[in-house]
């Protein structure tokens, strides 16, 4: 079995991931990237997306917010993005309802299963083509 190595991006802290910094990095999958942050930005969602530089991980991350409630942590890496969702025992019920891949479903609830030295559960969908929005 061959694992391919994932290499994270956006780690120079001195380069703001600008839309022109992430359609470099992004290439053809930044229309991907950018059809998601309009649509959870727009009227309908209304969340904001702050990036920052995080030193424990030395990268850029972006962090979607209602408010003052972190919704998902977006994450760009070589060849894709990554959101994050993490869930506490109180906000975890309906997951398994939602309409979702039932892969994410599954890993969720295999997650949620053996994780049970952290206090939060994550979910987390990695786009990599178009056919992934499906």
């Amino acid at each position: 079995m061959t694992r391919t190595m994932e290499t994270q991006l956006l780690r120079d802290q001195d380069i703001f991931p600008t839309e022109d910094v992430l359609e470099k990095v992004l290439g053809k999958r930044y229309v991907i990237y950018k059809k998601l942050i309009d649509t959870v930005t727009g009227e309908d969602y209304g969340l904001a997306l702050e990036w920052r530089f995080y030193n424990d991980g030395k990268a850029w991350l972006g962090k979607a917010t209602h408010k003052k409630k972190t919704i998902f942590w977006l994450s760009v890496w070589e060849g894709f993005f990554r959101t994050n969702f993490y869930f506490t025992e109180k906000t975890r019920g309906g997951i398994l309802e939602l309409n979702i891949d039932e892969k994410l479903k599954t890993d969720f609830a295999e997650t949620w299963r053996f994780a049970k030295l952290s206090a939060k559960r994550w979910l987390r969908a990695s786009c990599t083509s178009w056919a992934d929005r499906k």
